[in-house]
């Protein structure tokens, strides 16, 4: 079976984007954590179409999990990534842990303003510094044309793209849509976990966004939409921590459809926690 080429080090890896820079060619960086579906597939595509030459990063980044979720039982397919990604990426980056934060590793990305406030760092307050740090590290080791983010998890693309300006860092953050199951539930490397009970309600998610969506856009209240919203999915078996309408670009909160908007939402099933969001 085809795999693609893979670099571990950042030397390895400095030296193959320098190649290609030297013959005049675009490079897109699409970072992930592997385990690899047809979302992040989707986003090598998207890279594919605006450069000439394409690295997935697959690390699994130890920064970003707190201390109530397991790091060590995060699925790790190499192997099967590295298949995947024949034909459709010139490099996998695979960097072991120590070859990221080598012994005496002491900096740390810190995050402000509405994108980093609320939703997700309310409930994983380390969450985002981890995804930062090491984002701006795979920025600054590729030095890619353009890095290329799911807009499943729509506040870590905003984080990114404002650390990404805050910092001067050269690489343009774009968004490729969410991809999703046939009924609706946006594929994640999470949704294996599942039962196949679980699996039966988690469209749930998907389907109360877009209810809440179209009764904003009818101008309902926002706060009677939430309400609505997070009574429903309580209803159906979800535990719900949060589900809020936010400003499409700073993600600061809003009680209107002044501007484009988002409607945010995670909530669990059983074990799982799924996020999802839509354009309202």
């Amino acid at each position: 079976m085809d795999r693609v080429a893979t670099v571990d080090t950042v030397k390895g890896l400095r030296e193959a984007v320098a190649s290609w820079r030297g013959a005049g060619e675009r490079v897109a960086l699409v970072p992930t954590m592997g385990a690899l579906h047809v979302g992040h597939l989707s986003l090598v595509e998207r890279a594919r179409a605006l450069a000439d030459r394409v690295v997935v990063s697959i690390f699994v980044n130890p920064t970003q999990f707190a201390p109530n979720e397991d790091f060590s039982k995060y699925p790790r397919t190499l192997d099967d990534d590295r298949a995947k990604l024949a034909g459709l990426a010139e490099l996998a980056y695979t960097p072991l842990v120590e070859e990221m934060y080598p012994p005496g590793f002491a900096t740390t990305v810190s995050l402000a303003g509405p994108a980093a406030a609320g939703l997700e760092d309310a409930f994983r307050p380390t969450h985002f510094a981890g995804v930062a740090t090491v984002v701006a590290k795979l920025l600054l080791q590729a030095l890619p044309d353009v890095a290329v983010f799911g807009e499943k998890d729509y506040q870590q693309l905003k984080v990114i793209a404002r650390m990404a300006r805050d910092l001067d860092l050269t690489a343009e953050i774009i968004g490729a849509p969410t991809v999703r199951e046939a009924d609706g539930l946006a594929l994640s490397s999470r949704n294996r976990y599942l039962s196949d009970e679980e699996r039966a309600l988690a469209p749930t998610l998907h389907r109360t966004l877009q209810d809440g969506a179209a009764r904003l856009r009818a101008g309902e209240d926002a706060g009677a939409v939430v309400t609505a919203g997070e009574d429903a999915l309580a209803a159906a078996g979800f535990a719900v921590d949060y589900l809020a309408l936010r400003d499409a670009e700073t993600l600061a909160p809003v009680s209107d459809l002044a501007a484009p908007a988002r409607l945010l939402v995670a909530a669990r099933l059983g074990a799982t926690r799924l996020i999802d969001n839509i354009a309202v």
